[in-house]
């Protein structure tokens, strides 16, 4: 199911819940995000009710340009919506890194 570009913050947590689907299905995106995020993979769902989890999903895909590029042709979601669906998410108003 595709996100809509729905403004707000509801919007942005479904682009930031279809971001997270698209990590987990990718067998070489899953291991490096939780590495970074020091998240086990069994605990996912209990990270993702932590405020700025959402936020840190949409960082990691942002933070690469090759993914933002994937994740933009998969979900046929603008990387300029998902960019900006960033700072309508908790803790999302933090400058992202352009790389990782």
């Amino acid at each position: 199911m595709k996100a809509t570009a729905t403004s707000g913050r509801e919007g942005a947590e479904a682009i930031a819940i279809q971001a997270l689907g698209f990590i987990a299905a990718d067998p070489e995106l899953l291991p490096r995000f939780l590495a970074l995020t020091g998240i086990e993979a069994s605990a996912i769902r209990q990270a993702a009710m932590e405020p700025g989890f959402l936020a840190g999903v949409l960082q990691f895909v942002l933070a690469h340009e090759p993914t933002l590029m994937r994740f933009s042709e998969e979900s046929g979601i603008a990387p300029a919506i998902i960019s900006g669906a960033l700072r309508h998410l908790p803790l999302g108003d933090d400058h992202h890194q352009t790389s990782i």
